[in-house]
């Protein structure tokens, strides 16, 4: 899907290459707290990110329960959260969480990547942001053995002329196809404007030896990649699979497994979270004027 027009919220996105947009309804968060947490993320220069693969809401007690999930992303305090295998897998692949609920606990709602109007995903990916959020979509295939993709999400947030770009991705299970899909994505970035960068995700690595390590073709965008706190599985975790990974621009200042009693039970990952601080832009690069 090529990047849509700068999108305002509420707004429908236009159809791309014979596909249904997904329809969308603003949805009023009901916690007082999200206007004063937009506040401060207006006011200063760090925000909080997550990562979380929500296992398709199926907990490590084998039980199907969104509202598990839903309450973990509410303990996270997040301004913007990137989540994996959010739809069904087979067969119609419909949102397993309820956008609504989601916004009344979070005080977030998700971006429009699906090609369904029930559905929240691509393949399986899907971004959580504040109301007010601006925004330009790009979904990517990646190459494979198995069906993988990316959100790249290009943002104006709320009440600020910070602008970033989030890319959302779940890799694969095999080494090769991973190196593949760091490829896919750093020609997706490259082929755009420069602007700070964060990639969030379950990106399948756990190799500490860099000379094996796939994800090791990130490093001259962002750093180091064998680092970060384990996250799986999520009763006793001891593997890095997931990461958030930020671009000089996008410093990671703090980023922890969020381990609580009931993260351990909603998701076989526990969700990893952290803060960013973006660097000053300079005048006239705010997406919205772009539009």
């Amino acid at each position: 899907m090529p990047s849509s027009r700068l999108s305002r919220p509420g707004a429908k996105p236009r159809p791309a290459h014979g596909r249904r947009a997904p329809a969308t309804e603003p949805v009023q968060p009901a916690r007082a707290t999200e206007a004063v947490a937009a506040e401060a993320v207006a006011a200063g220069t760090e925000l909080t990110v997550a990562s979380y693969n929500v296992h398709k809401c199926v907990g490590t007690d084998g039980q199907f329960d969104p509202g598990r999930v839903v309450a973990v992303l509410a303990e996270l305090g997040a301004d913007l959260v990137a989540l994996q295998e959010v739809d069904r897998r087979f067969g119609r692949r419909t949102a397993l969480l309820d956008p609504a609920r989601l916004s009344q606990a979070t005080g977030l709602e998700p971006l429009p990547v699906s090609d369904l109007p029930d559905g929240m995903g691509w393949h399986g990916n899907a971004l959580l942001v504040r109301p007010g959020t601006r925004w330009r979509l790009q979904r990517i295939d990646l190459p494979g053995a198995e069906p993988r993709g990316a959100v790249i999400a290009e943002l104006a947030l709320p009440g600020r002329a910070d602008r970033l770009r989030v890319v959302a991705a779940h890799f694969g299970l095999l080494r090769r196809c991973r190196t593949r899909q760091v490829e896919a994505v750093l020609a997706a970035i490259n082929g755009g404007t420069g602007m700070p960068t964060l990639l969030l995700g379950d990106l399948n690595e756990w190799r500490l030896n860099r000379a094996r390590n796939a994800l090791r073709g990130l490093e001259p965008v962002f750093g180091g990649v064998t680092g970060g706190p384990p996250s799986f599985p999520s009763r006793r975790p001891f593997l890095r699979l997931d990461r958030i990974l930020g671009c000089a621009q996008a410093q990671v200042m703090a980023i922890e497994a969020h381990d609580t009693p009931l993260a351990r039970l909603a998701s076989d990952h526990l969700p990893l979270k952290a803060r960013v601080r973006l660097t000053a832009q300079p005048a006239g690069t705010d997406l919205a004027a772009a539009a």
